[in-house]
């Protein structure tokens, strides 16, 4: 049963991959490019789904968790030659990602004139 568990997730993992290079290739962004857009979407999303403000730190979560997960997934399917690289390029997508829903969380809870 765990080696069914893994099994599935190393494929669930890699057809992931290939939908973000599908994304990439498609909409002509890089991949960091995505990472810097898609958080931001998904925060608006977020808080459109869960019905609340992005000045509350529910959406911003939301994200990060997903970033996570994509970041999880990435160790997955890319081997880099060597380790501080990968991590180093995680690093820096988690960054790319967190850096405007940040940016926005913090302008709508303490300085919301700004928005309007």
């Amino acid at each position: 049963m765990k080696a069914d568990f893994l099994a599935w997730t190393r494929l669930s993992a890699d057809d992931w991959y290939q939908v973000k290079l599908f994304l990439e290739r498609a909409s002509g962004f890089s991949m960091d490019s995505l990472h810097v857009v898609v958080g931001v979407v998904l925060q608006l999303l977020f808080a459109l789904l869960f019905r609340m403000s992005v000045a509350r730190p529910w959406p911003w979560l939301a994200v990060l968790a997903l970033e996570l997960v994509n970041e999880t997934s990435d160790f997955r399917v890319e081997r880099w030659p060597q380790p501080g690289m990968q991590f180093g390029e995680s690093a820096k997508d988690v960054i790319l990602t967190m850096l405007l829903p940040t940016v926005i969380l913090l302008v709508a809870r303490y300085r919301p004139k700004l928005l309007r």
